[in-house]
């Protein structure tokens, strides 16, 4: 359906017409009409798409499927866990600087009881110091709790963990 538009204050017939499609009545042979903000942009949008999927882009090089650890911005960073709550920095840096210079490391407290979370996150500048404390730390105990060390980061699929809630026995 059409709709005929003609100048305002011109009522003669003097071929001034213009056809106009008809807007607002719903959809229109199937077509999803799109409304708002960016409604000009959808063809732009179909376009752009269709073009993503032509172009060849850079991919950074790898060495195929690997896995292991990654290596951050700075260096190789550890995931400590099962901290008791009462350690403090110093307790957890004399423990891992015996593996290396500790470049970085963070103790997270709860913000409402102030006690450590019980996970810290220790950086190391080289790969081989932090490998050194995975190997060493992890099953390891400190302060009476049994740590778990790994990667922070790693390449390729996440390996399971055990859990290291204490589990209670069933009454």
């Amino acid at each position: 359906a059409k709709i005929v538009v003609r100048a305002m204050g011109d009522s003669s017939d003097d071929g001034m017409e213009e056809q106009v499609p008809e807007q607002g009545k719903g959809k229109r042979d199937g077509a999803r009409r799109v409304k708002g903000r960016g409604a000009d942009d959808a063809a732009a949008l179909k376009d752009h798409e269709s073009r993503f999927q032509r172009e060849k882009f850079d991919q950074v090089e790898s060495d195929g499927p690997s896995k292991g650890p990654a290596k951050s911005v700075e260096g190789w960073i550890t995931f400590v866990m099962g901290i008791h709550e009462e350690a403090t920095e110093e307790d957890l840096y004399d423990k891992f600087s015996d593996f290396g210079e500790i470049k970085n490391m963070n103790l997270p407290l709860d913000r409402r009881t102030g006690f450590v979370k019980g996970y810290a996150l220790v950086e190391y500048e080289k790969k081989d110091e932090a490998q050194k404390a995975i190997e060493a730390m992890n099953g390891a105990t400190f302060m009476e709790q049994v740590i778990s060390v790994d990667w922070a980061f790693s390449k390729g699929p996440i390996k399971s963990r055990a859990s290291t809630r204490r589990r209670t026995d069933p009454v």
